[in-house]
């Protein structure tokens, strides 16, 4: 008979790719994950994977039980859910990722609160772009995803993911405080010609979602020469008088000496998500929404009331109307 857990990590080999992935997304050494797939590997009397540069491939075979590895994980998930569901417990892990600027304003007091009033909850946090933890949530390796959507670039959400909204906030332009747009009391758009950025790495949102807006204000000679995902490491740039950046109003510390932060006009505008799976509502998952919605009332100056259940973003929804 074939072993729950060794389907259990063939499924995450599967949808990951490789021996490395899986071992970190399971929290085991890669040689166990490399031992498991041996064994399964013998149960079934043939070849599941072969490698393929540094990751693996699936056979045929491997892909024929991937299918049913896939649906193995997904009812032990459900089984998960709805047996918290009905003990209405908010204990156990509670596996979060997170855009950083979210990260650092609202989810260090949301899980002090939760596991203050729920002792037995274990939160695990990883912070990261949208795109890459959303198949995570998808996968079943995150119970949430707390997510940015800039009304200019919605983000892509899978079909079936749900979304929270918490905040809808505007971003400021900031500039050295001598610099020669310093003075203005809102900056057009279509005047920011010839400036060095800074933005989170290449290949990410925040970064394409900054080169979407300056190419639809026909400003052309875009170049980012500071790659950083923390927006306090990009205002200390700023202040260096090295580069401009584009930073949500969650993101400005109360004091940044040396940066000027200027409105823009037209208004850019993003929108702050939990973003959860229908499988993942459980009591866990929802006092996590909860929370996080209590802690962007206390914060945020661009608030939305919590919501009275989940829904899209906004920037997302109006893309599809």
């Amino acid at each position: 008979m074939v072993s729950w857990e060794r389907m259990r990590v063939f499924d995450a080999v599967a949808r990951l790719g490789s021996v490395r992935a899986a071992s970190e997304a399971l929290h085991v050494t890669g040689p166990a994950v490399s031992q498991h797939l041996r064994r399964l590997e013998r149960e079934v009397g043939c070849a599941l994977v072969e490698r393929d540069g540094r990751g693996i491939r699936l056979t045929h075979a491997g892909r024929v039980l991937a299918a049913s590895a896939n649906r193995m994980a997904e009812t032990a998930s459900q089984a998960d859910s709805d047996l918290a569901a009905i003990s209405g417990l908010v204990a156990g892990p509670l596996r979060v990722g997170a855009v950083a600027s979210a990260l650092r304003s609202l989810l260090p007091q949301t899980l002090l609160a939760l596991t203050e009033s729920y002792p037995r909850l274990e939160p695990e946090v990883q912070d990261g772009e949208a795109s890459d933890l959303l198949p995570d949530l998808e996968a079943g390796w995150l119970d949430a995803v707390v997510m940015e959507s800039w009304t200019h670039a919605p983000a892509r959400v899978p079909p079936g993911v749900l979304t929270h909204p918490l905040v809808r906030e505007n971003a400021l332009l900031a500039v050295h405080e001598r610099h020669p747009l310093a003075h203005l009391s809102e900056v057009p758009l279509n005047s920011l010609h010839g400036l060095v950025w800074t933005s989170c790495p290449a290949g990410s949102d925040t970064h394409q979602a900054l080169v979407e807006l300056l190419r639809r204000h026909a400003v052309t000679d875009i170049r980012v020469r500071y790659c950083v995902a923390d927006y306090s490491t990009q205002l200390q740039l700023v202040a260096a008088g090295l580069t401009t950046a584009l930073v949500p109003r969650m993101a400005v510390p109360a004091h940044h000496p040396g940066v000027r932060l200027i409105p823009c006009r037209p208004a850019v505008t993003r929108t702050v998500c939990v973003a959860t799976a229908p499988r993942s509502q459980t009591p866990a998952v929802q006092a996590f929404i909860a929370g996080m919605a209590r802690a962007a009332h206390g914060t945020a100056p661009g608030h939305l009331p919590p919501p009275a259940g989940p829904w899209r973003c906004p920037d997302e929804e109006s893309t599809r109307n």
